[in-house]
Parts: structure tokens; sequence; C-alpha cells
């Protein structure tokens, strides 16, 4: 399955590596992070892993490798993999109208252009399940500008834990206009938690029995899951923030004295007991079971003799599903990537061109993050997978995902 080696021996430069490890050394020692850990694997094997700082300071409690995290964002991958089992199945198809899963979709209004209210609408299609995949629905999250954002935060619109069954959060969004009609430009939003509702329609089980029995159990990511997996709640992180406000509320965003402010305490916080199963954001769980996901990815759909997707199925996903790269859609949303020189796949974003994206990387590389800093990479044309975690919102507090990827970069031979 994923086993080690030298770092030597898969093509990298043992010197520069240890420069990695000095880089999260001072994330720590600059109170930027409380606490981090990364996995890099080469051809299937780990080459090199570090763990440095807390993951509580008010426990003084280290992060290490097997410290469990929310991975927020870095759940949408996996939801669009279910979506794919389920397409591979022919239980769906992507081009389907998300009417046809969900009645609250079947008479989709959007904005009309400059519109000042929420009742200056115009009747659009419904959503196709391919434009949640790919965030062109015409969905928002409470965090972007714009209207249709502003009545989500309002109603609190945001799949948190504790915010009921999945198919009540889906409806109250489904109740609120479009923030633009399908297909006009790219968005960040909740349209994969949607999806997520469609895959529980389609199957017949909740999102989270769909998970363990399809993908967790099979992959052996037995730590990972919606609520803290019983007998690892002793790894589970303190979340921070170094805003004075809500650590969600990007639009208000103003930095606190306190670069680590605590708000998610790990032996109160809501991911102890699940209630709501967001795809697009709910899963908790350790780097080690999170790299045995993205292994899958990059060797095509299997990890071991554990086939989850067809060989060709994966790279389908991983292909660039816009007519161009993001910056050209109009995005007007937060965004846990860059926009130019970047493309979005099935639940990820993929590098078309990595000069525009002024980042070291190559053609094809596919990534996605969490709000809490997480990262995750699989580059195919080095045979290469990494893994980052730490736990600090938002992900845009700090440029250290392209630094990240120019310091793995320097280290290949």
């Amino acid at each position: 399955m994923i086993g080690t080696a030298l770092p030597q021996d898969r093509g990298f430069d043992v010197g520069r590596l240890e420069v990695l490890s000095g880089w999260m050394d001072q994330l720590v020692a600059d109170r930027k992070y409380a606490g981090c850990a990364l996995l890099i694997a080469k051809e299937g094997d780990v080459v090199f892993d570090h763990a440095t700082g807390l993951r509580s300071l008010s426990r003084n409690l280290p992060f290490e490798r097997d410290t469990v995290a929310r991975i927020y964002s870095m759940t949408k991958p996996i939801t669009t993999v279910a979506l794919m089992m389920l397409v591979e199945r022919g239980l769906v198809h992507l081009d389907a109208p998300v009417s046809e899963f969900i009645p609250g979709f079947a008479n989709s209004h959007a904005l009309i252009p400059g519109a000042t209210s929420l009742d200056q609408v115009e009747p659009c299609a419904s959503p196709t399940l391919h434009q949640l995949a790919v965030h062109t629905s015409g969905l928002t999250y409470p965090f972007n500008p714009g209207l249709v954002a502003e009545a989500m935060d309002a109603e609190d619109l945001l799949f948190k834990p504790t915010q009921g069954k999945l198919e009540d959060v889906v409806n109250k969004v489904a109740a609120l206009p479009l923030a633009f009609a399908p297909g006009q430009r790219w968005e960040y939003s909740v349209g994969i938690d949607i999806l997520g509702r469609v895959i529980e329609v389609v199957s017949g089980k909740s999102l989270e029995r769909f998970f363990r029995d399809e993908i967790l159990d099979p992959l052996g990511m037995t730590e990972t899951g919606f609520s803290v997996v019983p007998g690892t709640e002793s790894r589970f992180a303190d979340l921070y923030t170094p805003l004075e406000g809500d650590a969600m509320a990007l639009n208000a965003a103003k930095v606190g004295a306190n670069t680590l402010r605590e708000v998610d305490n790990a032996e109160r916080s809501p991911f102890l007991k699940a209630e709501t199963f967001s795809g697009g954001g709910g899963l908790v769980g350790t780097m080690d079971d999170y790299l045995r996901f993205v292994e899958m990815l990059r060797c095509g759909g299997a990890l071991g003799e554990t086939r989850l997707l067809a060989p060709r199925t994966v790279p389908f996903m991983m292909d660039n599903h816009l007519p161009d790269e993001i910056a050209a859609m109009g995005p007007q949303s937060f965004a846990e990537q860059p926009m130019e020189g970047m493309g979005f796949g099935l639940g990820g974003a993929v590098v078309l061109d990595p000069a525009r994206a002024r980042c070291p990387g190559s053609f094809g590389d596919f990534s996605w993050g969490g709000m809490a800093s997480t990262f995750f990479w699989t580059d195919p044309m080095e045979s290469l997978s990494v893994v980052f975690f730490t736990q600090l919102s938002p992900s845009s507090s700090y440029p250290t995902r392209a630094q990240l990827k120019a310091l793995v970069q320097a280290a290949l031979t």
C-alpha cells in the first residue's frame, strides 16, 4: 500500500528537504500557526514527514503526525469521488439538473445583473450536477460578496456540524435565488454540499454512511469522519484564528492583536458529534488517512487492491472542466487557490500554466485546501503526493501554500 523510502532514493535533495523543516518551525515561532505537520510521498512511499508546534496551546499538547484536524473543504474531492462512483454505476449523469433529485430547485431564479435587492430575479435553468461540482452553478458562500451571500449569512447557511439534517439545510439554500444564472461565471460555493444531498437521495444512505461504506473503510481511512472517530478524541486539535471576529467572516475580516486566538476547543467542539454531514467541508481526520485518498487519486482510482473508480475516471476528474482558466470566468469570490493559470476539475483545482499561476509545479497538478489552512496536491508527472495540516482559519491568512509548493519543488533533483 503506502510504504517508506529514503528521499535520496526517490529523487529528493535531503538538505533542501531540511529547509522545509526549518520553514515550518519558523511558522510556529512567528505565531502564525500553533502547530503544523507535513507528509510527502513519491512513487507511493513516504519520503518526508515533519511535525512541529502544538495542537493545543492551552493544554500544551504537541501537533503530531497523527493529530486529528478539521479538513473543511478538503472534503470536496471526496464528495466528488462519491458522485463519480454513482456516475460509473449509471445512477446519475453529470448534465442532470439537480431539480431531478431536490425538488426545491425546480423553479430556479437568478438575480438579474446589477440587482440591488433579492426580489430582482429572472427565471433560469436548474443547475446541473456538473455545474455544482465545478462552481459555475450560481450558488455562493456566506463569506463571499453579494446579496445572496448576505442572505445566506443572515440565515447562517454554512453547513456547520450543528445545523440539523442535511436535507433541511439544502432546502433553505434552494429557497434563495441564485447569485447568477448557471454557467455564467465561476464562484466558490456550497454546490458540493448540495451534491452531498444528491448522493443521499440516489444511494438511499446518509452521506456519512455512504462515505464510510464506499470510500473511508475501503481505503483504510479509519480515523476520518464527520464526527471525531471514537478513540481519537485525545489527538483532536484546537482551531485558531488571527481575526478579531468570526474566523469565517471574511467580508468583515479584521486582524486582531492575538494571532492565535482559539475559536474551537477540541474538548467542546461540535465536531465531536456532528449532526449535519457537509460534503463541502465537514470531515475531520488524520494526515495519513488523507494521504491514502490522495494516493488513490494519483494511482488512477485504486490504492493497492482496492479500486474505487475506473482508471479513466480519475484523469477525467482531474482535467480542467472550465472553458478557460478560473480568472477568465469573472470570479468575485473567495477561493482557496490562485485563479490565474488555474482551471478547475471535479472538486479541485488543476494547474494549466505554472508560470501564470506564479508557483513552481507541473502541468496537471491537482489540489485543494481547507478553511483551516490544510492543503494537498498530487502531481502525476512527478508521482508526488503532498499533505499539509494545520488549524488556522481563514486559509487566506498567510501565503504558505505557494511557499510550500515552491519549497517541495526546490527539493526535487
